[in-house]
Formats: C-alpha cells, structure tokens, sequence
C-alpha cells in the first residue's frame, strides 16, 4: 500500500518560561545643586618665643615682654614689682599663723612607703652607695657598688635612675642604666640642670653625665692620672664657682687619700680641670690623738663633707680617724708633703677640730636653718650635734641601732632629723619636744640589712629615699607632723645651742 507525503507549514506555538520573566529598563537623570564657595585669608598673630634653659657657660637670662605691645603692662610690671616682692618676702618669713589649724583638716602623722625600688637582674649583689634626687625633685638616682672590698675593684657597677612623676614606674627595673667598669660609689645631681649628674668611681676617677643626651652621656671626666683621687671617691658636692661674672658652678670631691679636690668644667675638651685642692693630714689631728713617730704630713681619709648654707667657704669634713673639722676654701694651712703630687698646690683646709667620735665618721650635714649647727653620725653608734663655735657636742643620741651611716636635717622643719642604721632603719627625731627618743622608727630595709644612704627630696620636701645593702630603695612620704614648721621652732633650736653653749 502506497503512503503519500506532502510539505504542510502550521503556526508557530511558544511556551512562554515559567522562571524567568522579562526585564524592563527605564531611564532617569539627576543633578546636584549649584556648590557655592569662598575664599578667606587666615593669618595668625605674631609671638615672641622665650626659652627657659640653664646655661653653664653664660648669665642666665630673664623674660621680657614683647617691645612692640604691652608697654603700659611692662612699665605697670616694672613699677610695681619692687612693693610685690617686698611684700612677698616679708609673708615669708611672718609666722602670724603658725599653729594654726583648720579643724576640718585631716593631719596625716604617719609616715608611709610608697615605693620600693630595685635593678632585680643585680640579685642581691651590689650595695646602693649613694642617693640623689635632681632639681626638680622628680628624678631619682642610685649607684651600685660595695664598700667591702678586700681588694682591687673587680665589680661592674652602674648608675641607675627612676623618673617617680612617670605614672607607669617599673620598680624593679630603672629608667636608665649607665654602666661601669668598677664600682660607682657616689653621685649628686647638679643644683640647676637636672640632667647633670656628676659621680665618683672606685678607681678615684669623677665622671660627668648628661642624662638628656641620647648616645653617649659622658660629658667630661677627670681621667686616672696624679691629679686623680688615688683611692675611692667617697662624696661629690657641687659648690658655686669663684667668679661673679658667671653662674657657674664647680665639682667638689673627697676620697680616702685625704685630698679635698675642686673641678671646673671644660666643656670645650670634654675635660674635668683641677683647680685647687687641699690634703688633710695627720697634724691636723687633735693634739691627744697624735701619735708619735708618725710624720705631720701623712694623709687622713676624708669620709664625707658639707657646706655651710650661709657661708658658701665654709665647710665640714669627717674623716677615716673619727675626728670632725671645720674648714675654710681660703685656708692657708701647712702645705702637703713632697710625695703627694699634683700639679695645683695643696695645703691643709683645717681652722678648728671637734671633739672626735670613736671610729669613723660616715656622714656629716650643715643645717639649713641655723648657722652654726651640724651633725655627725659614724662607726660608734652615736649621732652627735655639734656648735660650729664649741668644740665638745651640743647632744649626742644613741640609739642603739648599730653603726649609724647617715644622718640628714629636715629641709622643711628646724627640730627634725633623720638617720639610718645598721639594722636596717630608717630613725626620725623631733628635738622640738625636748625628748631624745625616735618620734619614728621606719624598716627601711626589706630584709633588714644595713642602710647605707638617704637622701630628703628638696622640692617634694614630704619625700625622702633610703637605700640599703642588698641593692633596695625604699621611697618613704612623711606625715604633716613631721613637714608643717610649727610656731617658735626656729626659737627653740636657738634655745638648744645656746644653752648647751654656755
């Protein structure tokens, strides 16, 4: 059966999707409105910079106002400047309100630590020598030394420094570390710039530092030759220089060998120059003390030394015998023997000997407050407070606490002293009542070693820093008793050397 097949052409059939739908477009357009802008000139106001710096090497200058304005406030300043400070220096000294108090007023009496201090990587090793705290009283440094030695110096000692105002003090690791290649036993701030600090080593060398520098932080240094101390440096003092003209100042320094050596600063070459000196010798001694067969001008250690603070030639000396002097910077005395050389002449500095302690003397301190008062601590347990008119003692406290290293007046009351001991004590007495007991008796010591430093904070006056044998500083705040000057004190010290002198 035949099939036929023919060409046959139907719609078009669409199956529109069920999962995709049409997309529509449509156009728009938008504009921002019109930016306005303006122009304007700012110009700021001229100033006058003035920099506050101390400078060693000329006058100090002082702020002025600026020549182009202010002048009827400059010349009201300059009329009225005379009354204000007259009348400023006269509140001063008035003690209208002495023993006056608010009875609001909460008076703290007790006397608190609030730091202790310590280079942790030293365990134990190293003794803390010397404390000092800078002129703004927020920087305090330590040196780390021994005073055991048995023989030459083989120690690596250091200078270290806490800045206390820091918020995040680390205690047991200091801000600055400045190594050195024996033991560093003493060091003091400079008066003025508190990034001075000049200190003595074992070897008899004296280095000064400058804290501020980044590299390196020597200064000048008197180098290890006949001008040198030739034993361990026991104490650093900056006194004021000579000259009127400039306000500079000087290094003094004393040491074993008996020299008392004044330093001028060479800043050009780096350079600590000798520029006096005195020896302090065996003729010096009290007449009982003397022993025979000993020639005149054989050397006495010098242990420690302090400046009068109303006559800057003034100064006191303890020494290595146990005998206390009073001294002169112009003092004319037997010059030094033909085996000590030294290229500036030296001569003995002693005008009058006290009665001496029974050992040697560790520390002796001029008050602030009275001209002729000192103290002297030392090797036999008593502390001694002396007329610098009077041979024998005024007092002598013993407080039964072994050697006694160090002994301070308040800077802030006249009838207030400090001393620490060999047990490891920090002792505070008030001679304003009249009574020879501690008014406080502090452990300034962790583990009750001997305290061998201490050290009044001069601007923070409520703060005072000891350090001990074992490498630990203890920073201690006292109460209001012991800070706030009360009525007649200055009446009663007087009262004290007077009666005792007569």
């Amino acid at each position: 059966m035949a099939h036929l097949f023919v060409d046959e052409s139907l719609e078009t059939v669409e199956i529109k999707s069920s999962w995709k739908k049409e997309r529509s477009v449509a156009y728009g357009s938008s504009q921002t409105r019109d930016i306005h802008t303006a122009d304007s000139e700012v110009q700021s106001y001229e100033a006058t910079s003035q920099k506050v710096q101390t400078d060693l090497s000329s006058d100090f200058g002082f702020m002025n106002l600026d020549d182009s304005e202010n002048k009827a406030l400059a010349a009201f300043l300059l009329h009225v400047e005379p009354l204000v400070v007259k009348c400023l220096s006269r509140n001063l000294k008035s003690r209208a309100f002495d023993g006056i108090s608010d009875p609001n007023d909460k008076v703290s009496e007790a006397v608190t630590c609030v730091h202790t201090l310590s280079k942790t990587d030293y365990n134990k090793q190293f003794q803390v020598t010397s404390l000092s705290w800078n002129s703004t009283g927020s920087t305090l440094s330590a040196t780390y030394g021994r005073f055991d030695h048995e023989d030459w110096c083989t120690h690596a000692g250091s200078l270290c420094t806490w800045n206390l105002d820091r918020r995040s003090i680390n205690e047991e690791k200091p801000d600055l570390v400045i190594d050195s290649p024996c033991c560093v036993m003493c060091a003091e701030f400079h008066p003025v710039n508190p990034a001075w600090i000049a200190g003595g080593n074992f070897n008899g060398e004296i280095i000064l530092w400058d804290l501020s520098l980044e590299d390196d932080l020597v200064l000048a240094t008197s180098g290890i030759g006949d001008d040198a101390h030739r034993e361990p440096v026991n104490k650093i003092y900056w006194v004021k220089g000579q000259s009127s003209k400039k306000k500079d100042y000087n290094i003094v320094s004393v040491s074993g060998d008996g020299k008392i050596l004044i330093w001028k600063v060479d800043m050009k070459r780096g350079k600590l120059k000798l520029y006096k000196g005195f020896v302090l010798m065996s003729q010096d001694l009290p007449r009982a003390m003397k022993v025979k067969g000993v020639r005149g001008d054989k050397e006495i250690g010098v242990t420690s030394i302090s400046f009068s603070h109303e006559d800057p030639d003034l100064f006191v000396l303890g020494s290595e015998s146990g005998c206390v002097f009073k001294c002169n910077m112009h003092a004319k005395g037997r010059p030094a023997g033909s085996h000590v050389v030294s290229s500036v002449p030296l001569c003995s500095p002693v005008t009058f000997s006290y009665s001496p302690h029974h050992g040697p003397v560790h520390s002796v301190d001029c008050s602030k407050f009275h001209r002729n008062a000192f103290l002297s601590a030392g090797m036999d347990q008593s502390l001694h407070l002396y007329n610098l008119l009077q041979n024998q003692p005024i007092l002598t406290i013993e407080p039964g606490d072994g050697y006694l290293y160090s002994a301070k007046w308040s800077p802030t009351r006249p009838a207030v002293l400090a001393v620490i001991s060999e047990r490891g004590h920090l002792i505070l007495y008030d001679l304003l009542h009249g009574q020879i007991v501690p008014a406080f008796k502090l452990q300034a010591s962790p583990n009750m070693v001997p305290v061998y430093s201490l050290q009044f904070n001069l601007q923070q006056k409520q703060i005072l820093a000891t350090g001990d044998g074992e490498g630990y500083i203890r920073v201690f705040r006292l109460g209001e008793t012991l800070t706030s000057m009360s009525s007649r004190e200055n009446e009663v010290l007087e009262e004290i050397m007077n009666t005792s002198a007569e």
